[in-house]
């Protein structure tokens, strides 16, 4: 987002606009943990006795967990680390290593901060899954013959959310904040009915109920940390979505709305419990009287819908940065939104997810099957973003060691803790997102090390520009009229297309152009800094044109700015040359063969060039070439 837009988020009318739409696509995974938290706590696979101690103990973990974990880690921390206003794991990596030979250098974060965007695609499939059975499996409390429909009704439902993907994030939003907004009154209200009923439950707020929970329940009560991780699984989204809304409506949402109807809601489920330990099933839906159930069942199923697009839009937000950053091939991506640059429609991603997703929901059956698997991808998650912020803390905010040490042992102990109580889970479940983010990051890191592989060939052949204009000066080739662009990866030299197609055609244009695209660890950049135009000579240009990974270069952009600069080189008389090479990797090759066919089918199934710059295609021409990599 840019500085204009954040500033104009402060407004009043915008601020309350804003918050209001991003309540509907920020906080929607973290809105609706209280469907199944608690009673995963007391009810599911490991759950503990309902005795007063229990209960209070189990609250005062929930509330110190959205305290330090979101409130203060997140909210007030990890959102500073924003990449020119974009958050994610990748925006984070680029500021902590801001150049290739950085990440080259410290490969070990650089490996960190890929497998922490390849679990939130782990955590993405679980989300939309865990979260509308858990909405629908209220069916089973107020209409028990209506099960059989359990299943069914969540597919349904999870296919209409996919299908309005492609309207955007804006209009998604602006349906689903309202809705969003009511469903965190309703939760709010229900849950102080049983507060009021019953007050003593707010003794949970003393920290030390925590620490006796662990003292009498020893290592299930470390255990049950796994289940209270639930409380916060959305903060990870929350920091991915940062680039669609800004920081100040972010936490306008939360400390307003969001984290006092949470505790609210918490508390009252709590205090349910105290006078009705039975309540333990279900203590969300058995908070609601009866006549009510059916209502908060229709109004809780469309809050869970509203979970699922956090993290499906965070994952559009990723796959925009991991193409810029050079980890994806590249895909098609749709704006959908002229005024914020980062709100995207990714079709490959959407359709990959959904098809994830439901079958996740066959296979596990329920959510607290899912239950089981959910939290390892996030835990793990959060424990890398807190190194990551450690690195940017000291090296790009310049602060002592003294500061963010502690921070980092503070942050880093609780997401240590967390982690190893969800690891439990993995025989039970959670070797899926494990697994899913150990396939992503493979592909990942294929795609990164054979396009290095490629650049590195590629630079081999290049003709210095020096010599190139020596050896056309001696051995004038016949000139034909118009403009050749060649598009080349590195602005050094002469590409070699160039070279091939004046050694075949034996003809040069009358002017020629040199255009590099280059992408920097840096979100957005202002259009004065967007295109260099260089004169080599008369009849000779070079071009290299800067965009941020969160930016989409667009050459008929580019040309207009060309445009500007005194280098017109739009019209039909202009024709783009693109090198396209066929591979054959060399045995001596330090790429592994089953990584070469996999770079190799990446690449066959990449879009092409021309549509991904938006080139007109009737004056592309490709030259291909056997290039031994």
């Amino acid at each position: 987002m840019s500085d204009e837009t954040a500033k104009g988020n402060k407004s009043p009318k915008k601020l309350f606009i804003t918050s209001l739409t991003a309540l509907g696509v920020v906080f929607g995974d973290i809105g609706t943990s209280p469907l199944y938290a608690v009673r995963e706590c007391f009810h599911g696979p490991a759950a503990v006795p309902v005795t007063p101690e229990n209960v209070l103990g189990v609250l005062s973990l929930i509330f110190w967990s959205l305290i330090i974990v979101i409130s203060i880690n997140y909210q007030l921390y990890v959102l500073r680390a924003d990449n020119q206003g974009e958050g994610g794991i990748l925006a984070l990596m680029a500021l902590a290593l801001p150049t290739p030979e950085s990440r080259d250098k410290r490969w070990i974060l650089a490996l960190m901060g890929v497998f922490g965007t390849a679990l939130l695609y782990g955590d993405g499939m679980i989300t939309p899954a865990i979260s509308v059975l858990s909405a629908v499996e209220g069916l089973e409390i107020a209409a028990p013959s209506l099960a059989p429909y359990v299943i069914p009704g969540g597919i349904g439902i999870l296919a209409g959310l996919f299908l309005f993907q492609r309207k955007g994030t804006a209009k998604v939003g602006a349906v689903f904040g309202p809705i969003t907004l009511v469903w965190f009154v309703v939760i709010a209200v229900l849950g102080l009915k049983e507060v009021i009923a019953n007050p003593s439950v707010i003794a949970a707020l003393n920290p030390m109920y925590a620490w006796d929970f662990f003292a009498i329940n020893r290592m299930e009560g470390f255990l049950i940390l796994g289940v209270v991780f639930l409380v916060v699984t959305g903060g990870e989204a929350l920091y991915a979505d940062m680039g669609h809304f800004g920081r100040f409506p972010i936490r306008t949402a939360w400390y307003v709305v969001v984290l006092p109807c949470l505790l609210a809601s918490y508390f009252g489920q709590g205090a349910l419990l105290l006078h009705s330990p039975e309540a333990a099933s279900n203590p969300f839906y058995l908070l609601a009287p009866t006549w009510a159930r059916f209502p908060l069942i229709v109004l809780a199923t469309a809050a869970t819908v509203i979970a699922s697009q956090a993290l499906i839009s965070g994952a559009f937000s990723l796959a925009m940065q991991g193409m810029q950053l050079g980890y994806f091939p590249r895909m098609k991506i749709v704006y959908t939104s002229a005024e914020h640059s980062g709100q995207i429609y990714v079709p490959a991603v959407n359709w990959l997810l959904f098809v994830a997703v439901i079958t996740l929901v066959v296979g596990f059956g329920s959510s607290s099957g899912l239950a089981a698997a959910y939290g390892i991808a996030v835990t793990t998650t959060m424990l890398i973003t807190s190194l990551l912020t450690f690195v940017v803390a000291r090296e790009q905010w310049r602060l002592s060691l003294w500061i963010c040490g502690p921070l980092l042992l503070l942050f880093g102990s609780i997401d240590a803790s967390f982690f190893g109580a969800n690891i439990v889970k993995v025989a039970d479940g959670g070797w899926m997102p494990l697994t899913i983010a150990a396939v992503i990051t493979v592909m990942m890191t294929t795609w990164r090390r054979g396009r290095t592989l490629v650049a590195q060939r590629l630079a081999q052949l290049v003709v210095p520009l020096s010599v190139f204009r020596m050896d056309v000066r001696d051995h004038p080739p016949t000139r034909v009229p118009g403009t050749a662009v060649f598009m080349m990866g590195r602005d050094e030299g002469a590409p070699p297309a160039l070279l091939h197609n004046l050694k075949h055609n034996k003809v040069l244009h009358q002017r020629v152009v040199l255009l590099t695209i280059k992408s920097v660890a840096v979100p957005h950049l202002s259009d004065r800094d967007r295109v260099d135009v260089v004169e080599v000579d008369p009849d000779l240009h070079r071009v290299t044109a800067h965009y941020g990974f969160m930016e989409k270069p667009e050459v008929p952009k580019i040309i207009e700015a060309c445009k500007r600069q005194g280098l017109d080189i739009s019209g039909t008389a202009t024709t783009f040359f693109v090198g396209q090479q066929h591979l054959i990797f060399r045995p001596d090759t330090h790429f592994a063969r089953w990584r070469q066919a996999l770079y190799l089918w990446l690449a066959k199934n990449a879009r092409g060039v021309t549509d991904y710059f938006e080139l007109s295609p009737n004056q592309v021409v490709h030259l291909g070439a056997m290039l031994e990599v």
